[in-house]
């Protein structure tokens, strides 16, 4: 496993400085890394490390997700309102449908098939928009409008609209019957989420404060440990009330991080955050490579050219959702071209559910697990080039 790890932070971070170098982003080199290490090609990671793969990558995401909390700022989020909620679900339902109405004619699946496979395509990745709508921020890149902030919301909860369509379709394929009442779980999972982080939010904050007045000081290394155990918790409780009631433990760690900014001293959470920055180094790395490890790069060989374009033609369908949300707003036609490209990328929840079709045996499984790698490749440096090299000329920055 030792070794494992050395690999993973070794010759990842090495693969993502040579990009930097030749100005590429960062997660191109590790993604890269880890699909050459992984069983499917040389073979070179430890069963143990990709056994609690998922639980790593995970916790890759926590980092982010709580950075990006302290990072947020709530007043701006009201400014958007309307698209922010839109951005969550709108998108997706148009990839979704175009997948409904062109995969039967490409590749040769049913409508409900062709639905399953949409709901595993058509969640953006929080992965690789997160960590680059924190960093807008900070640089106030598009804040005066609230466009990362606005990315950043619809990011955080498009992946659970997703996820419960996709079970949904699933059991339909299953030659099951979806009940309506499985979408409620949507605003369900997002209220009770919200509402549970933002409680765990305010304990932390008094039991910070607590400490402060009584003399015994807690360190912002200390708090740091605090609080990433505290989102460790969130995340448990949402796997264990799965069976009574949907909770998204990825928003609750978010709004308990938003809720410590918003309670707490400005300068003690811009530390927290910087210090959870200097985490995400090597969470970073973590989760691109082992994202990486996760793809089957065997299945891009049986995908073919009706699955490229099936994929590209899904992106068209999903650029006229990303507008559709941005009507009304004061955007400008560069603005919303950023929208439309920083929802391109797809990673972390296509390495998650891309083989699960195949695992329970659906005649699409092999096909809706080739398109999802083929769409990871393409589509995660597509989109992080595309944020990287367009953020600063279309995004209005504040002069120094």
């Amino acid at each position: 496993m030792l070794l494992s790890l050395a690999i993973i932070f070794l010759v990842g971070l090495s693969a993502a400085a040579i990009m930097n170098k030749i100005g590429l982003p960062r997660i191109i080199g590790m993604l890269g890394v880890g699909i050459i290490v992984s069983p499917y090609l040389l073979d070179l990671l430890d069963e143990k490390i990709l056994g609690i793969s998922s639980e790593l990558r995970q916790t890759a995401l926590i980092i982010i997700l709580i950075r990006a909390g302290l990072t947020l700022n709530i007043s701006d989020l009201k400014k958007v309102g309307r698209p922010a909620v839109m951005m969550s679900f709108v998108p997706a339902c148009f990839e979704i449908a175009g997948y409904v109405l062109l995969a039967p004619l490409l590749l040769d699946v049913t409508r409900i098939e062709a639905a399953v496979m949409g709901a595993v395509l058509s969640a953006v990745s929080p992965a690789v928009v997160v960590p680059r709508m924190v960093r807008l921020i900070e640089e106030k890149a598009g804040t005066k409008k609230s466009i990362p902030q606005m990315i950043l919301a619809g990011a955080s909860c498009d992946d659970i609209f997703v996820i419960v369509l996709f079970s949904t379709f699933v059991t339909m394929a299953q030659g099951g019957s979806a009940k309506v009442s499985d979408l409620l779980d949507i605003p369900v999972s997002i209220l009770l989420g919200v509402v549970l982080g933002s409680a765990a939010g305010v304990v932390l904050f008094f039991v910070f404060e607590a400490a402060h007045k009584h003399g015994s000081k807690i360190r912002n290394t200390a708090k740091v440990i605090v609080i990433l155990g505290t989102a460790f918790l969130l995340m448990s409780v949402e796997s264990l009330a799965k069976p009574y009631v949907a909770v998204s433990g990825l928003l609750a760690v978010v709004a308990m991080a938003c809720v410590i900014k918003l309670k707490g001293n400005k300068s003690v959470s811009s530390r927290l955050s910087e210090k959870f920055g200097k985490l995400w180094i090597g969470a970073e790395c973590l989760l691109f490579v082992l994202v990486g490890a996760a793809v089957d790069v065997r299945y891009t060989l049986t995908a073919g050219v009706s699955a490229l374009a099936m994929i590209f033609a899904a992106l068209a369908f999903r650029a006229v959702g990303v507008c559709l949300c941005m009507t009304g707003t004061e955007l400008n036609i560069k603005e919303r071209a950023f929208c439309v490209i920083a929802y391109l990328p797809k990673a972390t929840v296509q390495a998650a559910i891309g083989s699960v079709p195949l695992s329970l045996g659906l005649d699409c499984g092999k096909t809706v697990l080739s398109v999802a790698v083929l769409a990871i490749l393409i589509t995660a440096p597509l989109g992080a080039i595309g944020i990287d090299k367009t953020c600063k000329r279309f995004l209005e920055t504040p002069k120094q």
